[in-house]
């Protein structure tokens, strides 16, 4: 055989140097994100509790129903990666049109539909007398600019897929941005514009997302970008590509349905125990949320790698990358478990004064700093099997952690066995070690290695 038809091997030097590349644009952007949205309850938060509360509620819908483009946006950037990988630029391309045009019809009728049932929504939801109101006008106008949002997404999710993750960093950084002025001026009625309170909130999103999404467009059709979206041709909807999408997305929506569901009746497990747990709950699943950043970060940087090491057809540096980005992430939460073990206490703190509160926020963060190589390994490792298609096994890990452990588990731990918040939270870590075990299960048996899609 002649050498020079052999491809070869990249160096781990090298995989570290692409990890980094695409996973540091990725963390970038989440940790400045998670920063803008504090200060965007903040400015909220002063309005009252009633704002808070309605922001809260109507959001949870919200959140679900974007959920649903998880589908278009996992199929997308798996199937550009192996595309890219497999050095097919002009389907990638094709791929990412195809995937605009349905997340906009689409993302239009769920923005209409979602104006319309906003009353019934919120009534669904519980609302109070004093929030209702403020309830509905936030979610009526968040959900005029919510096809905004879905073009958005699946936008980025196309760019990522080819490995692009400044792009998305920089769009969404400027985006929120735009929100957090758009709140200063609109929720409180500075530099003399009008004082809108809550509607302003929900004006500074929506337009945030406009921004966002005429972003990512201007980006996509400029051609200043790997992936290029053109419609001087005729266009024709293309089910082979779609159906490739949807194949591989599904289950990855109906995990989010399931994720979802399960936090639903877990929150409601723990707010039975008392209003002081339920407050330490919810100061230790923002936390929680914040470490969740690295892994995510990592997740996008396994997703795209192994999909385009699959789409050259080299099996082995699509597992080669994959690992090392777990070692890769696994150093970085390590770190962050020992932060948290040892300082819980002085960040509860930063919460709030209440000794209670602070005491069992502390405890709940030792259980979190404890399990976070678990929770790692979770992230990127299910990233990877996404980056190949794979996208069942993430769903059925989804299933037994979260309805099988911390649902089950935590009422007989929380409730049954009287443990109250630690039961809760001792479920939860049980929840991501089971999770962790089952996707690294898969990943080591190589089945994802053959996915077709």
């Amino acid at each position: 055989m002649d050498s020079s038809s052999v491809t070869p091997k990249i160096s781990t030097k090298e995989i570290r140097r692409q990890v980094a590349n695409i996973a540091s644009p990725a963390l970038v952007e989440m940790v400045l994100v998670s920063f803008v949205n504090v200060a965007d309850m903040i400015m909220v938060g002063r309005l009252g509790a009633s704002a808070i509360a309605a922001v809260g509620l109507a959001n949870q819908p919200i959140f679900l129903a974007t959920g649903l483009f998880q589908a278009l946006n996992v199929g997308t950037t798996a199937l550009v990666a192996r595309f890219v990988g497999a050095d097919m630029v002009k389907k990638a391309n094709a791929t990412a049109k195809q995937s605009l045009v349905v997340t906009a019809i689409c993302g239009a009728l769920v923005s209409i539909i979602g104006y319309l049932l906003t009353p019934w929504v919120m009534t669904l939801m519980g609302a109070r007398p004093e929030v209702r109101p403020l309830g509905i006008t936030y979610m009526k106008i968040v959900c005029l600019g919510l096809g905004f949002r879905t073009v958005s997404t699946v936008c980025s999710s196309a760019l990522r897929g080819a490995g692009d993750t400044r792009t998305p960093m920089a769009v969404n950084l400027t985006a929120n941005l735009v929100n957090v002025v758009g709140n200063y001026l609109l929720i409180y009625g500075h530099w003399g514009f009008p004082r809108w309170e809550i509607a302003g909130a929900a004006v500074a999103t929506s337009f945030a997302d406009a921004t966002a999404c005429g972003l990512f467009l201007t980006v996509l059709f400029s051609g200043r970008s790997l992936i290029k979206v053109s419609f001087r041709s005729k266009y024709r909807l293309d089910w082979n590509i779609l159906s490739r999408v949807f194949t591989i997305g599904v289950p990855a929506a109906v995990e989010q349905l399931i994720l979802r569901g399960g936090q639903v009746i877990y929150v409601r497990i723990v707010s039975s125990i008392g209003t002081t747990v339920l407050a330490a709950h919810q100061i230790g699943m923002n936390i929680l949320s914040l470490s969740f950043m690295p892994g995510q970060a990592f997740s996008i940087a396994a997703t795209t790698l192994v999909g385009q090491g699959l789409g050259a057809k080299d099996p082995d540096l699509a597992e080669r990358s994959a690992l090392e980005t777990s070692r890769m992430g696994m150093t970085i939460s390590t770190m962050i478990a020992g932060f948290m073990f040892f300082f819980g206490r002085s960040i509860a703190g930063l919460y709030t004064n209440d000794p209670q509160v602070v005491e069992s926020t502390a405890m709940v963060l030792r259980i979190i700093g404890l399990v976070q190589p678990a929770q790692s390994t979770r992230f990127i490792l299910s990233g990877g099997l996404r980056g190949a298609g794979d996208t069942r096994w993430p769903l059925y890990s989804t299933f037994v952690g979260i309805w099988g452990v911390r649902v089950a588990l935590g009422y007989i731990l929380a409730i049954g066995l009287g443990l109250g918040l630690f039961g809760a939270w001792l479920a939860m870590a049980v929840d991501q070690i089971a999770r962790a075990l089952i996707i690294h299960y898969r990943f080591r048996r190589g089945g994802w290695k053959k996915v077709a899609v």
